[in-house]
């Protein structure tokens, strides 16, 4: 009997057993803990996703136009109530716990993604930039971590943040400071006059200053822009502004008054297939041209024949080639163009370089249409009052025929005759200063679904509030404007229109919209949304 115990005490096959049995546990609990970590990690995913999906959702709605937060809360709202449940198997069923909620939908002005620090909350929709969307919290119930005590993964929630990002392609480098602190433009805005002033003054950017964005081509490239029709080449990232161009570039309006069909003699000639550097269909301007013309006819006292009149077959210009004389209209009196806001006209604008709207309507309508403000105004359904210059623009584009014909401005002068030989015959020449508010230097390029009016320019309005020297400039709105008279250097006719050639006016049109509501020439913006967190 003692033998057989020593021997069993000696043997060795059932040692391992006993290991086994105390490890069982700790095996257990580390495949439970590894198994159960996974499915915690999946619903970490999975809540984040829909954090990320809804944040998105959100985003695509902050376009600064009333209503966008409400819009973008339901987005993300809608977004985690449709098929695609994540983080469940759920059914239809609104009350589901395993469903993912929506727990916090918030706006905010800025957000800096280094810090992690949010800017003040969105007061309104037009300055909620940046959402921040918090989903509802769910519980991991785990399947083996009980094994070792554990039997829930707590509360876990997620959130992300995201904000629209915006690209502008195919617009002129063209930035103004807008009306300090108020939204621009509003209803009450429209009509009115600006004197685009380059700035800055004084080393500070102020309403009504504008200046030249740096889209990379320097200053020959705002040139360049200035004058095409495609504008930019690309597209200009606006997330985190855009930087000006430097330096008071007078010369480049040149290439701004091919709109107005005005070419320097740098000034590239107009592309009709590109439409680059063409004047608009109506160029009414208070500008210009000599021409002579001759005529075949018989020595006085026989009556010299008719004045074929402006723009006639055969006519000479016989001011520098294919330019507008801007000399004084020593002639005959200067053609109205139309009119600047009074008191600009005189000095006396309450908002400086923003005008009121209020011009002399009856001054420009009378001597070239023979009509005047109350009977427009009731034949476009308008008062007078809220008649615009882009409304008679637009009136007699409609009716080229009358409302742009050529005019003379002198057709009293007598023609002088040249008798050839001794036949008693010979040419009647007539001197005519001549209007054109008909292209004359090009084909006149027309509106259509895919571009916008030449004269039309869509410019980048900013706060410039703090803005010193050269800045990156936020665009807080783009504005459509209608270039009112060319930029020249002004000092006959003195006084109301005297102004440099840097200067630029205009009158606002509204908020820009793109000729066909999509990408198009000469405007659109390319919005995606991006997560920030």
């Amino acid at each position: 009997m003692l033998a057989s115990w020593r021997r069993l005490r000696r043997h060795k096959s059932g040692a391992v057993a006993p290991t086994v049995a105390l490890s069982l546990f700790a095996l257990v609990g580390m495949g439970g803990i590894a198994f159960d970590y996974a499915h915690l990690a999946d619903l970490d995913t999975e809540l984040q996703q829909a954090a990320d999906q809804a944040a998105l959702a959100a985003a695509t709605q902050l376009d600064g136009s009333t209503g966008s937060r409400a819009r973008a809360t339901a987005a993300a709202q809608s977004l985690l109530h449709n098929a695609s449940l994540f983080a469940s198997d759920a059914g239809t069923d609104a009350d589901d716990a395993r469903r993912v909620t929506i727990a916090n939908v918030d706006f905010f002005q800025s957000y800096d993604e280094a810090t992690d620090i949010y800017g003040d909350a969105a007061s309104n929709d037009s300055n909620a930039r940046i959402v921040r969307v918090k989903v509802g919290g769910r519980t991991a119930n785990y399947a083996l971590t009980p094994i070792v005590g554990v039997l829930s993964s707590g509360t876990i929630s997620a959130e992300a943040v995201a904000s629209l990002a915006a690209a502008i392609c195919n617009v002129p480098p063209l930035m103004m400071c807008g009306p300090a602190g108020t939204d621009f433009p509003t209803a009450a805005d429209i009509g009115r006059g600006v004197l685009l002033q380059p700035g800055p003054n004084v080393g500070a950017w102020a309403p009504g200053d504008y200046g030249y964005m740096d889209f990379g081509d320097g200053a020959s490239g705002v040139k360049i822009n200035l004058g095409r029709n495609n504008e930019t080449g690309g597209c200009v990232d606006m997330t985190n502004g855009i930087p000006t161009e430097p330096g008071n570039k007078a010369s480049v309006t040149d290439t701004l008054n091919t709109r107005f069909d005005l070419y320097a003699s740098s000034t590239p000639s107009c592309d009709s297939g590109t439409g680059d550097y063409c004047p608009a269909e109506n160029t009414s301007k208070d500008l210009a041209r000599t021409e002579e013309v001759e005529v075949d006819g018989d020595a006085p006292p026989a009556a010299p024949p008719a004045n074929p009149g402006c723009g006639a077959a055969g006519a000479k210009v016989i001011d520098k080639a294919n330019s507008v004389d801007t000399s004084g209209f020593s002639l005959g009196t200067p053609p109205p163009g139309m009119p600047r806001d009074t008191c600009h006209a005189s000095g006396s604008c309450a908002g400086g370089k923003f005008g009121d709207g209020v011009w002399n309507r009856d001054g420009y309508l009378g001597p070239t249409h023979g009509t005047t403000a109350a009977t427009l105004a009731a034949a476009l359904g308008k008062t007078v009052g809220t008649l615009t210059r882009y409304d008679v623009y637009l009136w007699e584009l409609a009716d080229k025929t009358n409302g742009l014909a050529n005019k003379s401005i002198n057709d009293v002068l007598p023609p002088v005759f040249k008798e050839q030989g001794h036949s008693g015959k010979g040419k009647y020449t007539f001197t005519n200063r001549c209007t054109f508010p008909q292209p004359v230097n090009g084909t006149g390029v027309p509106s259509s679904g895919t571009q916008k009016d030449r004269r039309v320019l869509t410019v980048a309005a900013a706060d410039c509030t703090g803005m010193n020297g050269k800045s990156d400039v936020i665009v807080k709105q783009w504005v459509d404007m209608l270039l009112v008279e060319p930029s020249l250097t002004r000092s006959n006719p003195p006084s109301p229109y005297a102004s440099g050639k840097e200067q630029i006016y205009a009158e606002i049109i509204g908020v820009a919209k793109p000729p066909n509501g999509q990408s198009a020439f000469q405007y659109y913006l390319r919005q995606r949304p991006r997560l920030l967190r």
